[in-house]
């Protein structure tokens, strides 16, 4: 489903990032970074996701100069279970609070849920934002990390880091155009190490929906962003793109997870980033940037998801997946 906005603005962002972030191609963009350990001056992983997500609310709040009060909205979703890292990272907000969860596409998720509620006029402003951790998502989802268990070379890196965005109907710099709601896909995906062919179709059949219902192409857009697809999974979604919808994603396609490391020095990230806050943290430092100062006019952010448990992996269920998308334009 492909809805209209017509006065939904950006007003602010902030992204705090952690250690391995920090040492990546867009740390001069991040608001904060924590650089000596995972722990991020936390007692636990856990916490320190919290104290992520807390400090970019903090900060989105200050760049804007908009009192917490005068927040209507918030929402916001991570990996961990009961989304406990959001809802923790609410309490000093004393706001209203829609806890999400769309795996990695929970930014866009909220994005849209956020924009929708504007644009229907039901509520001023809404802050949207989400967080993940390495280890808290890592001994959650995949082996225990004490375990060692070496990774295959598709594996993606769960990102560190903490990401806020306004949203408001005063017309700003950045305008929320449209959005596609993506629906569950299974392509029989198995493995939890191949992030990027499990949500690779899901991203496919996002896109094409949009394009379909938008009458656009790939060359309408400066630059079209999946969330955490990979270097192995963005390959398949372009090859999807082609062979089933005869659409071709060319230069101005990229993926968060590949940008959001330096995939050379930092081989350490395997396929790339993963996590809700991957997408949010390259498109919040670095894409509503361009489109502030001019690099970008018109952009298409896609953010991915792998809808899953270990239980359900154990049972030998495949592993589910969905995309949502949003477009932003410079005015």
């Amino acid at each position: 489903m492909t809805i209209d906005f017509k006065n939904v603005y950006v007003q602010g962002v902030s992204t705090v990032a952690g250690p391995y972030e920090a040492k990546g191609p867009l740390r001069a963009n991040f608001d904060k970074k924590y650089t000596k350990d995972l722990y991020c001056g936390a007692a636990s992983f856990e916490q320190a996701e919290v104290k992520l997500l807390e400090d970019s609310l903090k900060i989105l709040l200050k760049k804007t100069k908009i009192d917490k009060k005068e927040i209507d909205l918030v929402i916001a979703g991570d990996l961990l279970n009961q989304i406990t890292s959001s809802t923790y990272a609410m309490l000093e907000m004393h706001s209203p609070f829609l806890g999400i969860y769309s795996a990695c596409a929970t930014s866009i998720e909220g994005l849209l849920i956020g924009a929708a509620f504007i644009d229907g006029g039901k509520i001023d402003n809404c802050i949207a934002a989400t967080s993940s951790h390495n280890m808290s998502s890592e001994k959650q989802f995949r082996n225990p990390t004490e375990y060692g268990s070496p990774k295959p070379k598709t594996a993606t890196f769960t990102a560190t880091g903490g990401a806020s965005i306004l949203l408001s109907n005063k017309p700003s710099r950045i305008r929320v155009v449209n959005g596609t709601i993506g629906t569950v896909i299974d392509y029989d995906q198995h493995d939890p190490f191949h992030m990027g062919a499990t949500m690779a179709p899901a991203a496919a059949d996002t896109l094409y929906k949009y394009f379909r219902d938008t009458k656009t192409t790939p060359n309408d857009f400066d630059i079209i962003l999946t969330g955490d697809l990979g270097i192995y999974g963005k390959e398949i979604l372009k090859d999807l793109l082609k062979s089933d919808h005869q659409i071709e994603l060319g230069d101005q396609y990229n993926d968060c997870g590949v940008m959001l490391y330096d995939l050379k020095t930092q081989q350490e990230v395997l396929a790339g980033g993963s996590g809700p806050v991957c997408s949010a943290l390259v498109n919040y430092s670095t894409i509503i940037k361009g489109l502030e100062d001019g690099t970008y006019k018109k952009v298409l952010l896609v953010a991915t998801g792998a809808l899953f448990s270990p239980t359900f992996v154990y049972q030998k269920q495949p592993i589910l997946s969905i995309a949502h998308a949003i477009c932003l334009e410079a005015i």
